[in-house]
C-alpha cells in the first residue's frame, strides 16, 4: 500500500474561515511532509484526560496503523474521504495518512459542527471520521440525507447516546464507534453500531492483542506501535481474547464512603431519562469532595437551573433507576461546559468554574 503517484494537487480543499485558528495550512503541510518522505512526526494529545503533551512517531508506525484500518474496512482507491477533523491531532492526521496510503480522493474542510453544510452536493463522500457532536449536528440538519450516500463513518472521541445510536439504523452507511488514543495512533478496536451485524462490544483489530491488569484496565499489545505493552486507565470487560466492553476510566471512579462507583455507568442510565423528560442538556457525573464520605456522587448539568418540576421529575426517576450508592446526592449547574480543541468536555476545567 504505497501510493507514490499522489500529489498535493489531488487534495481538494473546501472553504476555510480566514479568521479561524485552524487553516488549510495544517493538512497541506502534513501532506507535503509525507509526500516528501519525512520519517518522523510529532503528534499532540488533546488533553481531555490529562495535560496535553507531544508524542514522537515514525512514518512506519503511522503507515502500519493506516494499513490495519484500511484492510479491516476494505477502503478502496476510488473512495473519496472527507477530512473534517482537526489535523493538528491524531484522528485528523490518520484520516490524511489513510487517504495518502490507499490513494483515496481527499476533500478537506475546516472542522465545524456540520461539515456537510458547505460541501457541494456534487462532491461524493464515501468515507469520513466524525466526533459525536458533528454526527448529532448532521442528524438534526437538512444534510442528514447525505449520510445515506456514505459507505463508512467512524465515530470517536466521546460516547454516543442511545438515542443517536438507535437513529443510525435508518441509514445505509456503516457506522463504527472507535476505541483508541493518541498513543495507539488512533483506534485499535471498532464497534459496528448499525446494520444486521450491529455490536454492543468493541472488536480488536487484527495484529493487536489485549488483556487486563490487576485494576481491570485494558492493556494493549500492538507491536507496530510499540514493542512494550500500552497500559491504559480504561476499565473494560473482556469477551474472549479479542473483544471487550468499555466500562469507564479508573481515574474517574468515585470513592464514596468506601463504595466505588463508576460515573460512566451512571451516565448511561441518566441519558435515556433525560431524553424521556425532553431535556437536551449535556451532563456528566463526578465526585465532589466531602468531609464525611470523601466524595459525593454529583450530577453536573450544562445550562441554567432546571424548573422545579423538571428537577423533581429527574430526581424521582434517578431514585427509581439507580442503586442507593449511585444516586446523585446533588445536582449542580454550569452555564457552559469547557471543551478541548477536539470537542470533548474538559471536565477538570469545567469543575473549576464550580469552585
Amino acid at each position: 500500500m504505497n501510493n507514490t503517484s499522489y500529489s498535493l494537487s489531488d487534495i481538494r480543499l473546501g472553504n476555510f474561515d480566514e479568521n479561524s485558528s485552524i487553516s488549510e495550512k495544517a493538512p497541506l503541510n502534513f501532506c507535503k511532509h509525507w509526500l516528501n518522505g519525512n520519517q518522523d512526526f510529532i503528534l499532540r494529545t488533546s488533553g481531555s484526560t490529562g495535560t496535553p503533551k507531544n508524542i514522537s512517531v515514525t512514518r512506519e508506525q503511522l503507515k502500519a496503523s493506516a494499513q490495519v484500518t484500511a484492510s479491516y474496512l476494505n477502503l478502496k482507491k476510488e473512495f473519496t474521504a472527507l477530512v473534517c477533523l482537526d489535523t493538528r491531532y491524531v484522528a485528523g492526521i490518520m484520516m490524511l495518512v489513510r487517504s495518502l496510503e490507499v490513494g483515496m480522493n481527499m476533500y478537506v474542510v475546516e472542522p465545524t459542527a456540520n461539515p456537510f453544510e458547505k460541501i457541494p452536493n456534487d462532491v461524493p463522500i464515501d468515507f469520513v471520521a466524525l466526533v459525536p457532536y458533528q454526527l448529532e449536528s448532521i442528524l438534526k440538519s437538512n444534510q442528514s440525507g447525505r449520510l445515506n450516500s456514505l459507505k463508512i463513518a467512524l465515530i470517536g472521541g466521546a460516547s454516543l447516546s442511545e438515542k443517536i445510536k438507535n437513529s443510525l439504523f435508518e441509514f445505509n452507511c456503516s457506522f463504527y464507534s472507535t476505541y483508541g488514543m493518541t498513543e495507539t495512533l488512533s483506534h485499535i478496536a471498532l464497534q459496528k453500531l448499525n446494520g444486521a451485524h450491529g455490536q454492543n462490544f468493541f472488536q480488536i483489530l487484527p495484529g493487536i492483542a489485549a488483556s487486563t491488569d490487576e485494576r481491570g484496565c485494558l492493556v494493549i499489545q500492538a507491536p507496530y506501535i510499540n514493542p512494550a505493552p500500552i497500559i491504559t486507565n480504561d476499565l473494560v470487560e473482556m469477551i474472549g481474547t479479542d473483544q471487550f466492553k468499555w466500562l469507564g476510566r479508573v481515574d474517574n471512579v468515585i470513592n464514596s464512603g468506601g463504595i466505588k462507583v463508576i460515573p460512566e455507568k451512571i451516565e448511561s442510565v441518566i441519558e435515556p431519562i433525560m431524553s424521556t423528560l425532553s431535556l437536551s442538556n449535556r451532563f456528566f457525573i463526578t465526585g465532589l469532595s466531602d468531609s464525611t464520605f470523601g466524595e459525593l456522587v454529583t450530577l453536573i448539568i450544562e445550562g441554567e437551573t432546571l424548573l422545579p418540576n423538571q428537577e423533581q421529575d429527574l430526581q424521582k426517576q434517578l431514585a427509581e433507576s439507580l442503586n442507593r450508592y449511585e444516586i446523585p446526592k446533588s445536582i449542580r449547574y454550569v452555564s457552559k461546559f469547557i471543551q478541548t480543541d477536539t470537542g470533548k468536555i474538559n471536565k477538570p476545567k469545567t469543575l473549576e468554574i464550580l469552585k
